[in-house]
């Protein structure tokens, strides 16, 4: 091919400029409108006594050992902190890690229920848990761990100048942290549905995106802590024993707690599933 003659000429390359004196320039100005990050906020640490528990205990009151093999009912709260974790992450909200555990009547479960969820759910990796007994009448949670009682949640709530984090107890199960129920008071109720409880339970989890609080409170028809505390969580569990709790009771059970805005049936010592799968304890998302 023939090579064109008529190219222009290259113009001239420019001078470069002088390095601008860095030291004499001017700061720059946020702008007011953008939009500015929130700073993280420090993270509080569980600081309570230390406690063992004793595995025999565990055994005797029918918990899951942490370190033994797995077994069924480790299995079926496997699947139950699942849905449990699921629906934290969906929701992306810090009172979607706060579940309450309730019952209709006594002798339904409830305890039993918080505790494997508890220990189950310690098992996961990162994640911390706090299980409060919010049962100031009847507490369960220290007994069945085979620990002593003393302050709690409720001299918590009660006093403003007491550090919930100074409360939680830590196990030697990895990751799990009890509270006992406290002192027992007169206005009980009314320091469950102060702002207190609010900011008690902001501070247990403030800085720890990780750690979850499960309450077992008292039957939600025997007394008033369970609808108090459903509107400060994110989740609740409504347990229920297989052949023993009427529909209407159910019914009744779940309008008390209907200020949490995700309530879930647990159906305890279910024998038979008509799927023929042994891990018919949970129902997911099902309304009573």
């Amino acid at each position: 091919s023939k090579v064109p003659t008529n190219l222009p000429a290259p113009k001239p390359r420019a001078k470069s400029a002088e390095k601008p004196d860095v030291s004499a320039r001017q700061p720059v100005q946020a702008d007011a409108r953008a939009p500015q990050r929130a700073p993280e906020e420090p993270r509080v640490n569980l600081s309570g006594a230390r406690v063992e528990i004793d595995r025999e205990v565990l055994r005797s009151n029918g918990l899951i050992v942490p370190e033994e093999p797995v077994t069924g009912l480790l299995e079926e709260f496997r699947i139950i902190k699942r849905e449990l974790l699921a629906a934290a992450r969906r929701s992306r909200k810090g009172a979607a890690r706060r579940i309450l555990l309730s019952s209709p009547h006594e002798g339904e479960g409830k305890t039993f229920c918080a505790a494997n969820l508890a220990i189950a759910l310690s098992a996961e990796r990162d994640i911390e848990v706090v299980l409060i007994d919010a049962d100031v009448m009847n507490p369960s949670i220290t007994r069945v761990f085979g620990i002593e009682e003393g302050p709690g949640f409720m001299d918590a709530l009660a006093d403003h100048s007491q550090n919930p984090e100074n409360l939680a107890l830590a196990t030697d199960i990895e990751g799990l942290f009890v509270m006992p129920a406290g002192s027992r008071s007169a206005r009980d109720t009314e320091y469950l549905a102060s702002a207190r409880t609010e900011e008690v339970l902001k501070r247990l989890t403030r800085g720890a995106p990780n750690r979850f609080v499960i309450f077992d409170t008292p039957p939600a028809l025997a007394a008033s802590p369970a609808a108090e505390l459903a509107a400060f969580v994110g989740q609740s569990l409504l347990v229920v024993r297989a052949d023993e709790t009427s529909r209407a009771e159910i019914d009744d059970a779940q309008q008390l707690l209907s200020a949490c805005p995700d309530l879930k049936l647990l159906l305890n010592a279910a024998k038979f599933s008509p799927s023929g799968r042994r891990f018919g304890n949970f129902r997911q998302g099902e309304n009573p």
